[in-house]
């Protein structure tokens, strides 16, 4: 299940709403609806999602956690790690291989550190300082 398909069964099971009613009202299949609550399919299109809005009379904010649950609700992803760390390379295959296998407590563990972490800072922003100074001439030109 992805987010946004979490949100959108509660919305759903909320108001008393079949899925095969909902699907009508949005001019959907009911396994293509079915598909988004479960994950198995991708993140909706922009068009589905205001619609989504609209059905259920979502305005600002909540229409905005929609649309950020969306975002972050492919099911299939795709990491390019060139250009990263050994490390980071290593930690983005480690964690594809045991995600599934990780405790809820675990998840909430990770993403905590990451938002800790703030934003991905530019590849020369990540060397250390000393680092940074090793470049030939940099010293001479610090001072």
């Amino acid at each position: 299940m992805t987010p946004f398909g979490e949100k959108l069964r509660a919305l759903r099971r909320a108001r008393g709403i079949l899925l095969k009613d909902m699907a009508a009202g949005l001019q959907v299949s009911s396994a293509y609806l079915s598909a988004l609550e479960h994950g198995r399919r991708g993140t909706p299109s922009t068009g589905l999602i205001h619609q989504i809005c609209q059905y259920f009379g979502l305005i600002w904010d909540d229409a905005d956690e929609l649309m950020t649950l969306a975002k972050q609700s492919r099911p299939r992803l795709k990491l390019n790690s060139a250009g990263l760390t050994a490390q980071q390379t290593a930690l983005a295959n480690r964690l594809a291989k045991e995600l599934r296998n990780l405790t809820p407590e675990t998840v909430a563990a990770i993403q905590t550190l990451l938002d800790a972490a703030g934003p991905a800072a530019t590849p020369a922003a990540r060397l250390a300082p000393a680092k940074r100074l090793a470049r030939p001439g940099a010293a001479s030109r610090e001072r």
